[in-house]
């Protein structure tokens, strides 16, 4: 499958106000791809839309909540209307709570898979037509979380984990009818994003990224490398590679090592003037950053992830690096 160069791309992706979608949104635009920036914060998206315009970039914004299933179809109709069509849509908009299991009520969970299950699903229903017709790239953004669930955060455990299962679905499916569309699931580990000022918390602590924490431009350039070549799935940042096989290896010790640390290391004490109701229902006062307030060592990328999404270049470089230290060994042996 040939993915178009995203300089030709119109690229569409949700929760674009804050955080990984507003990082993709502006480096999609300064690679010369068209943008459409969605979230429910109007405000935000315009400014957002309008920085990246200033910038030289081509921006349009179009305010929608993912968890209405008719709000993704105005956004694809706004798309095509505004730039002729899509190239790559970008399912990202994610809450979370944070608190639990049994403290957290059932209407916050289900207001949590609204967000981060079902509005993924609306995002791919209202996309497929347009990347069938004319191929393209479907990329979610899932979590680690996907696979290794963490304390504290079951219900967006859960719906990654059912997000990576409809993915893994729909990718076979679109193969089987020989759709010209490539399916990517990208997992984050922890991000420095305002995420965690806007989980609802139902903890005495704030929610805070456990280390370590990579940028969100790590994972942005992880999805446009999805946007121009199909990639099936994709882990951002070696430490959650480690803690996917651990827990795929060894269940059981992985239990034991995540209850040890993931306590501890996903609070922090509380800072005055933070709202526990987050984001989950209505959006807050905080969008348009991309970076979050994590106070600790943020890296700025991610030699495992990548390792992986250019595995060639890589052996490549270690080849040329060992042929290298080979070579320095005849000379000083000589």
């Amino acid at each position: 499958m040939q993915l178009r160069p995203l300089s030709e791309q119109v690229v569409v992706i949700t929760g674009a106000s804050s955080g990984i979608g507003l990082a993709t949104a502006r480096m999609a635009a300064q690679r010369g791809a068209r943008v459409v920036l969605s979230a429910r914060s109007e405000d935000a998206l315009a400014q957002a839309a309008e920085e990246i315009r200033r910038d030289g970039g081509d921006a349009s914004h179009f305010a929608a909540d993912v968890a209405e299933p008719e709000a993704m179809e105005r956004l694809a109709r706004h798309a095509r209307e505004r730039f002729g069509g899509i190239d790559t849509w970008v399912n990202n908009a994610g809450v979370s709570v944070y608190g639990r299991a049994e403290q957290v009520s059932l209407a916050d969970m289900r207001q949590l898979f609204d967000v981060d299950f079902w509005g993924m699903v609306h995002g791919c229903r209202a996309a497929l037509p347009e990347l069938k017709r004319r191929g393209g790239a479907l990329i979610n953004v899932g979590s680690v979380e996907s696979e290794v669930a963490a304390p504290l955060t079951a219900a967006y455990a859960a719906a990654k984990h059912a997000m990576k299962g409809f993915t893994d679905a729909l990718r076979v499916e679109l193969r089987n009818e020989d759709a010209p569309v490539s399916v990517s699931l990208v997992k984050p580990g922890s991000i420095d994003t305002p995420f965690f000022e806007h989980a609802k918390n139902y903890m005495q602590d704030d929610p805070k990224p456990p280390s370590p924490v990579y940028a969100p431009e790590v994972v942005a350039r992880a999805i446009l490398e999805c946007a121009e070549r199909p990639v099936r799935d994709v882990v951002v940042g070696g430490a959650g590679r480690f803690q996917i096989g651990v827990s795929r290896m060894l269940p059981r010790l992985a239990d034991r090592m995540i209850g040890a640390v993931m306590f501890g290391a996903q609070q922090r004490p509380p800072r005055p003037g933070r709202d526990p109701e987050g984001a989950l229902y209505q959006p807050q006062g905080t969008y348009g950053r991309a970076r979050g307030d994590h106070e600790g060592h943020v890296m700025r990328s991610s030699a495992y992830t990548h390792a992986t999404l250019h595995p060639i270049r890589t052996l490549a470089l270690v080849a040329a690096a060992g042929a290298a230290a080979m070579w320095l060994g005849r000379r000083v042996r000589s």
